[in-house]
């Protein structure tokens, strides 16, 4: 990926519509993220989707779901790169942490070590950020291994789950180094829940990097803040995702466009990169 050109700009379309350039390079690790949301900390997620809606498709032969070349792109990973950057905590699942296991994820918890990246690295200690940042794991079943990598580089590891979760699953992580919180009497833990824990433990700025469950689980407690979201100028058919999946919301998310920047320097179809403000805008 060091040979990709991440300095290649894109177009400003909105607010500005004066086909202003800019580099692709630091183009999300200047944008302004408050440090303070609707419900505690500043929760945001990033997706990138095809014109048909798809994060990932369908293995028809071991019908697992997994995000496929054609749908991933490295100028959109730099993006995600430096939305990591920004964080003082990484929000992920059980799933996530599952298909890292199997090899089906494409990075140990960012921000990633490659060269190409070290210049996010600079910028975290300018800041006076920890090197990475610390991880909590949103899982009801805890059927998941934790990477000893995680404890290596002296991030702080917690676990959100149920008060029904299996105690021997519980002593196992713990073990390992996490530090658990049973937040929810019901199956899964809730959204409001577990912004809750992260904001008693002093957390402000919380990048989601779940799939569209967990997705759907923090919408649907108004817990989310701000998306960010590639599209891909491409269609791939198959059955797949989107970027959130559940039931029906009681009531409409709405969203409200801040910002979106076309980029054509891709090695094929373009994309578009939005930024989105949940709640009043």
């Amino acid at each position: 990926m060091s040979d990709v050109d991440f300095r290649s700009p894109v177009t400003a379309l909105y607010p500005r519509r004066d086909g202003a350039e800019r580099p692709l390079k630091g183009l999300y690790l200047e944008t302004d993220l408050p440090d303070r949301g609707r419900a505690g900390p500043w929760i945001y997620a990033n997706f990138v989707a095809t014109l048909d809606g798809r994060i990932a498709l369908l293995n028809e032969d071991s019908g697992e779901q997994g995000v496929p070349g054609s749908i991933a792109d490295p100028r959109d990973w730099r993006l995600f790169q430096e939305l990591a950057s920004r964080a003082d905590l990484l929000l992920t699942s059980g799933r996530y942490l599952r298909d890292l296991h199997a090899g089906k994820a494409q990075d140990i918890l960012p921000v990633s070590p490659e060269p190409g990246f070290q210049d996010l690295h600079d910028w975290r200690r300018r800041q006076g950020l920890a090197p990475q940042p610390d991880v909590a794991v949103l899982s009801a079943s805890l059927d998941f291994a934790l990477p000893p990598l995680l404890f290596e580089q002296g991030r702080r590891v917690y676990v959100l789950t149920t008060r029904r979760a299996p105690e021997t699953a519980v002593r196992r992580l713990e073990a390992d180094g996490a530090r658990l919180f049973r937040l929810d009497d019901g199956e899964q833990v809730s959204g409001r829940a577990a912004v809750r824990c992260l904001d008693d433990l002093g957390y402000r700025r919380v990048y989601s990097v779940t799939g569209p469950y967990v997705f759907h689980t923090l919408l649907r407690d108004n817990a989310v803040d701000t998306l960010f979201l590639t599209w891909r100028h491409r269609l791939v058919g198959g059955t797949g995702v989107s970027i959130v999946e559940g039931p029906a919301f009681t009531v409409p998310v709405d969203l409200h466009l801040r910002s979106l920047y076309r980029d054509t320097a891709t090695m094929s179809a373009g994309q578009l990169y939005a930024r989105f403000e949940l709640g009043n805008g």
